[in-house]
């Protein structure tokens, strides 16, 4: 259906745009999908009869319930579009400017993400662990603060049951932030493990990473990438120094992420990877490298 300017409140409505994609961001963990839930929201209101429309007297609220019923549909299905990815399957990263307000003159579409940790790779991993209701559950209330009365009518269940929901999210989170190092300490380890890869420095390398560290790679099918993780500080150090001596003309640099400092894979003035890292006890124990040319769109 056409949208034109003589709807009813269309400029009040539209402007949501920024607060559903932001939501859709977090519980999706990629841009397009999105964008293709907050466009599906927006195709069921401009569906409704302005007789109905009117009758809504917070749109807001209607817009929030609509595009979560979306995001929780889509996240149900989503096992099985994993279970056929090619390689593994890692959330999106997105980079600063996405996260500055429109004030702050961010263009579009992700100048409606806010910049905290809700957005980093790492929380995205720990809630793509969750079932649907428990990632829908958190999302909203810890993150959006949206009361469990409200919640329960989205996911089908009772307050109760969706503040034990959040309860059983909030544990998974508080359990990967607690091994973690503090920002300062994250910063020394990843700029002196950003020297050692552009070196090639493999015994540098090493050094650096946890006897248990995991690297996974996103390719998805399109580009060339790992397709199982690749375990231990030997095997990560290795596959790391192999990956940039393929490409010879490409040049590493650090880069800030919602994760804190990772860094960027340039090459012909372009980027063609981001590499985000958790850091724990002055160690790297995760290595996230996502090199899905449609996961990097907002990055070129």
């Amino acid at each position: 259906m056409a949208i034109t300017p003589e709807d009813s409140g269309q400029d009040d409505v539209l402007g949501e745009r920024r607060h559903l994609v932001s939501l859709a961001f977090r519980m999706l963990g990629t841009v397009a999908d999105a964008e293709d839930a907050v466009q599906e929201t927006y195709i069921r209101w401009y569906r409704m009869s302005d007789q109905e429309r009117a009758a809504i007297e917070v749109p807001r609220a209607w817009l929030t319930k609509a595009a979560s019923r979306i995001c929780l549909n889509v996240l149900a299905s989503a096992h099985h579009r994993r279970e056929v990815y090619v390689g593994p399957w890692l959330p999106e990263p997105v980079p600063p400017l996405a996260f500055a307000t429109p004030s702050e003159g961010a263009g579009d579409p992700l100048d409606r993400v806010t910049l905290d940790e809700s957005v980093s790779s790492a929380l995205l991993v720990v809630l793509e662990s969750m079932t649907p209701a428990e990632r829908v559950a958190f999302v909203l209330h810890d993150v959006f603060a949206m009361p469990f009365d409200e919640i329960a009518k989205i996911v089908g269940r009772s307050a109760a049951a969706c503040r034990q929901l959040a309860v059983s999210a909030r544990r998974r989170v508080q359990r990967s932030r607690g091994r973690r190092s503090t920002h300062a300490e994250h910063e020394e380890v990843v700029k002196a493990f950003s020297a050692a890869a552009r070196a090639g420095d493999i015994a540098g390398l090493v050094s650096m990473l946890d006897p248990d560290v995991v690297l996974r790679s996103d390719g998805g099918g399109v580009v060339t990438a790992a397709r199982n993780p690749v375990f231990g500080r030997e095997k990560v150090a290795r596959f790391l120094v192999g990956a940039l001596h393929k490409r010879p003309g490409s040049t590493v640099i650090e880069q800030e992420t919602p994760d804190g400092t990772g860094f960027a894979l340039w090459e012909d003035g372009r980027i063609y990877g981001i590499v985000t890292l958790d850091v724990a006890q002055g160690v790297v124990v995760d290595v996230r490298m996502m090199m899905n040319p449609y996961k990097l769109t907002l990055w070129n």
